[in-house]
C-alpha cells in the first residue's frame, strides 16, 4: 500500500504547480526557446531533473537528521508529527485560496539562503548544455518557497533519509507535468487546477490528512 505521506506530497506538487510556474516559470521558458526542439525538451527535463535532485537532498538531510533524535527521544517525534499535521493544513488551507498561509517561511529563506545561493548563477550562464540546465535546476531548487518547505516538514517524519528523499521526490514528480510542458499544454492544465473546485476538492484531502495526522499524534500523546 501507498504511503499516504507519498499521495498527499505529489498532489501538493500537482495543485501547488502553478506556484512553481509563477515563481519558475520565466527560467522554464527561456529553456523552451531553443531552435532544436529536441534541445527544448532535453534542457527542459534537465533543469527539472535537477530541481528535484536538490528537493531529495534536502528530504534526505532533514529525515537523516531528525530521524536520529527520534530515535533517542520518543517525543521528538510526536513533536515533529505534530509540526507536520500543522503545516498539512496550512497548506490545505493555501491551496484553497483562503489565506497566504506559508508566506512568512519564504521570506525566512530568501534571508537564510537564496541571497548567498543565487550568486552562483553566474557560473552557469549561459545555458547551452544538458549539463549546464542540471545544474541550474539543482541550484533553483533551493529557492524559497512555502510549498517546498511545507513538504519537508513531512519528510522530517520519516523514518530515515531515504524515506525523505522518496516523499520530497513524490512532490517533485508532482510539479512536473506543469513545468516540462509549458505552453498551450500547461495552460489547460493550469486552468484545470486552478478551478475552485478542484482547489477546494485536493485542499479539503491534505486538510482532512493533516487532522488526521494530529488525531494519531494526540492519541500517542496522551497514550
Amino acid at each position: 500500500m501507498i504511503d499516504p505521506l507519498y499521495t498527499s506530497a505529489f498532489l501538493m506538487g500537482l495543485i501547488g504547480s502553478g506556484h512553481c510556474i509563477a515563481m519558475c516559470g520565466g527560467i522554464a521558458s527561456s529553456l523552451q526557446l531553443a531552435s532544436d526542439k529536441r534541445k527544448t525538451f532535453t534542457y527542459s527535463f534537465a533543469y527539472n531533473v535537477g530541481r528535484a535532485l536538490s528537493y531529495m537532498a534536502a528530504g534526505a538531510l532533514v529525515a537523516g537528521i531528525s530521524s536520529q533524535f527520534a530515535r533517542q527521544n520518543t517525543s521528538f517525534s510526536l513533536v515533529l508529527s505534530f509540526i507536520a499535521a500543522i503545516f498539512m493544513l496550512l497548506v490545505g488551507v493555501y491551496i484553497m485560496r483562503l489565506g497566504p498561509t506559508l508566506q512568512w517561511l519564504e521570506k525566512i529563506g530568501k534571508t537564510l539562503v537564496w541571497q548567498h545561493i543565487v550568486k552562483l548563477n553566474k557560473y552557469l550562464m549561459p545555458i547551452n548544455s544538458s549539463f549546464k540546465a542540471l545544474g541550474y535546476g539543482a541550484l533553483w531548487g533551493w529557492l524559497p518557497c512555502g510549498l517546498v518547505y511545507s513538504a519537508l516538514t513531512w519528510a522530517m517524519t520519516s523514518p530515515s533519509a531515504l524515506d525523505g528523499a522518496l516523499v520530497m521526490l513524490c512532490f517533485a514528480l508532482g510539479t512536473f507535468p506543469a513545468m516540462i510542458t509549458l505552453g498551450v499544454t500547461a495552460q489547460k492544465l493550469n486552468t484545470i487546477i486552478n478551478h475552485p473546485w478542484t482547489r477546494i476538492v485536493l485542499g479539503s484531502v491534505i486538510i482532512w490528512y493533516g487532522i488526521y495526522l494530529l488525531i494519531i499524534a494526540t492519541d500517542k500523546l496522551v497514550h
